[in-house]
């Protein structure tokens, strides 16, 4: 046989043709095509009319599974409705069952398939990284001698030691904090670093050893950072027994400072390890592992995933698939017809499909800890895919058994919300939460800032910024911009000015705290530097970041937008672009990104869009009726040229090109009101009567 998958192409029907294939000659042709299919191993694809794909399966024997959904009466089930769609049967055939299973669900990943359980292809997973570890305490600059902590997401960098994934940006940033108390490790960005002149708030409270002005020695940092790496991969009792040993050390010699020191990090690391509640003490080597449980309940399903690296529990985080009826019920008969003597449980498919997608492209641990069997040919599978001997525990003792049942606690609460939101606005919040990747730790305070320019062909240019948090609208938080000072109809000057009042004043005052507490000056979406900081914010919430920044236009909003947020130091993923569709058509949107992201189109009926409509149409009403009312307030004796009879859209707004503005108009003679475009001379007389 071949080494490469062989495709088997069956003579298809009509590509014209567009209805159901209960035609006695559409049947023959499949018949025939199925007949036609040898019986090796192999993956099928089934297509329907309009050439979507309906289904991806992988078979022992290709000809005697595919055969097995023609060869009986499937009623009204769903594999006999999904059965009556199919008009196109394509099959590959590989070396070996394992080689079918890989390709199956690289298939399902890549072409959504209709009735396979899916699983939204998201491995952003965070990270937390120490820079520069290659040579720590070495030549090159002082920074470069000095390895910064910093939480991450984002491509590898070989220069840097990296540690995770993590579940979530709260483990990571936890994890900074925990080391920042034990081993006092910078965190501050290079610039900052680098124009120190005298230690920062962190040192004074204990939380960074001060290396920018060299309290430390770069021996000693980097002994330090390399403590952190131990402590990273899971080497706890290791860590705390060299620095018994170098306690002691300086004790014989009676540098008892240095000796001091050494034992306020035992016991700061002590006390790190007794609030860490869950730890592998079973002996066993393997510190990453990997918890999956899965609850399924009301059609919907949840895999909770808890991840321990180094052996500490680091979070768990929820999957929601999609298809999940269809999928498990065309399982079901598929183990029906290959004679095994009960179909798997519904958990144990809903597993199987998302270890399957979810480790395709890597970064499987060496131990995964499951609340429901899998069948073994995968893990066999994706071990020899990995080149990582991958083993599995379905039913643990110890502190496994401890982790498993929070994972399995967890993924009972997150179903049971998600069924509780289902229909209402926090279904649509979720939605696009989950449709942008975003890290929500809390979805009621998740907040929206949408902004929208309005203004009559460059008249009373005025800047809309409308709120949505706690899953409606906060029309007290609403503001309004009079732009001022910009050619008048540019809309990305205006952009500009708003966003850069609007946020400038929150990095203004960010900087101020930061001065006052004697921090860095950091960025607005830094942690509050003191207890005041914290209790502005939520006295005053315009002083934070929303967690999203919507702009009304495509990508040359979303420039101007990303230029302001470079120039203020804020993080670039917050914004979003709501660009107009094909013939601008309302439910066409398209969501463009201003960090380099690919467009994302959510479709028509997606609820993540259907709220991002109803933000964006807010933000444009809140900015049309400022805009008139601004309007209105600037015209001559308060007349409006709306009000006239006979003038539209299009006359008004050749009028206002012609004479720049209302005041121009106004100051236009009849004779030159004839000079526009469709004034005849009984409206210009009509328009001169109503503006004087």
């Amino acid at each position: 046989m071949s080494d490469t998958p062989e495709t088997v192409p069956p003579s298809a029907a009509s590509a014209d043709d567009t209805a159901v294939p209960d035609s006695s000659a559409q049947r023959q042709q499949l018949l025939a095509d199925v007949a036609a299919l040898p019986p090796l191993p192999g993956v099928y694809r089934y297509f329907d009319a309009n050439d979507g794909v309906l289904y991806v399966g992988k078979a022992r024997d290709l000809k005697k599974r595919v055969a097995s959904y023609f060869q009986k009466q499937h009623g009204g089930t769903r594999i006999g409705h999904m059965i009556t769609k199919i008009v196109r049967i394509e099959t590959t055939v590989v070396r070996s069952e394992a080689e079918a299973l890989l390709l199956e669900n690289n298939l399902i990943k890549a072409l959504n398939p209709r009735y396979n359980i899916l699983f939204r292809d998201d491995k952003s997973y965070p990270y937390l990284k120490i820079t520069g570890t290659g040579n720590p305490g070495g030549k090159g600059s002082v920074a470069v001698q000095y390895p910064r902590m910093a939480y991450y997401r984002g491509p590898v960098d070989k220069r840097h030691r990296y540690f995770g994934p993590y579940p979530s940006a709260w483990a990571v940033k936890e994890s900074i904090q925990l080391l920042q108390k034990v081993f006092r490790l910078r965190t501050c960005e290079d610039s900052v670093f680098n124009n120190r002149s005298r230690p920062c708030l962190l040192h004074q409270i204990k939380r960074c050893s001060a290396p920018c002005v060299e309290l430390i020695s770069p021996t000693d940092y980097a002994r330090d950072v390399l403590h952190a790496e131990r402590f990273l991969q899971g080497d706890q009792q290791e860590v705390m027994d060299t620095l018994q040993t170098q306690m002691m050390a300086f004790a014989e010699v009676l540098q008892f400072e240095q000796a001091a020191e050494i034992r306020n990090q035992l016991a700061a690391l002590s006390q790190v390890l007794h609030q860490q509640s869950v730890e592998d003490n079973s002996g066993v080597s393997t510190k990453d592992v990997d918890i999956l449980a899965v609850k399924v309940q009301g059609g919907r399903a949840c895999v909770n995933l808890a991840m321990v690296r180094g052996g500490r529990h680091l979070g768990d985080r929820p999957y929601f698939p999609v298809h999940v009826e269809d999928a498990t019920s065309l399982a079901g008969d598929a183990a029906a017809d290959s004679g095994s003597a009960a179909p798997p449980a519904v958990e144990a498919l809903v597993l199987e499909a998302f270890i399957a997608q979810h480790y395709l492209d890597g970064g499987m641990p060496p131990l995964l800890v499951l609340s429901h069997a899998v069948d073994k040919s995968l893990i066999e599978a994706l071990s020899a895919h990995s080149g990582l001997k991958v083993n599995v525990q379905h039913q643990p003792r110890d502190a496994r058994r401890v982790w498993l049942d929070m994972c399995i606690k967890g993924a009972d609460l997150r179903l049971a919300q998600l069924l509780a939101e289902e229909g209402s606005q926090q279904a649509r919040t979720r939605a696009l939460v989950e449709a942008l990747g975003l890290e929500v730790d809390q979805l009621d305070a998740f907040r929206i800032e949408c902004f929208d320019i309005s203004h009559t062909a460059g008249e009373a240019t005025q800047a809309s910024c409308v709120v949505f948090e706690g899953h409606k609208m906060q029309s007290a938080q609403y503001r309004r911009y009079n732009i001022d000072g910009i050619t008048g109809g540019d809309d990305y000057a205006a952009m500009r000015q708003v966003l850069m009042r609007r946020y400038g004043k929150v990095a203004a005052q960010w900087s101020k705290w930061a001065e006052a507490s004697e921090l860095p000056a950091g960025t607005p979406d830094a942690a509050a530097p003191d207890q005041v900081g914290e209790a502005a914010l939520i006295a005053k919430p315009e002083l934070r970041l929303p967690d999203l920044v919507l702009v009304d236009g495509g990508r040359g909003q979303v420039s101007m937008a990303r230029e302001v947020f470079e120039e203020l130091g804020i993080d670039l993923g917050l914004i979003v672009g709501v660009e107009k569709g094909e013939g601008r058509k309302v439910g066409l949107e398209e969501l463009v990104f201003a960090d380099g992201r690919d467009k994302v189109s959510l479709g028509h009926d997606s609820a993540a869009l259907m709220l991002v409509a109803q933000i964006r149409d807010e933000a444009h009403r809140f900015a049309i009726t400022g805009m008139r009312a601004r309007r209105a307030s600037v015209r001559t004796g308060g007349s409006q040229l709306e009000d006239i009879a006979g003038v539209g859209p299009k006359k008004r707004a050749r009028l206002l090109q012609r004479f720049g503005g209302v005041r121009g108009v106004a100051g236009a003679s009849v004779d030159d009101l004839l000079t526009v475009e469709g004034i005849s001379k009984d409206l210009a007389e009509a328009i001169y009567r109503a503006l004087h």
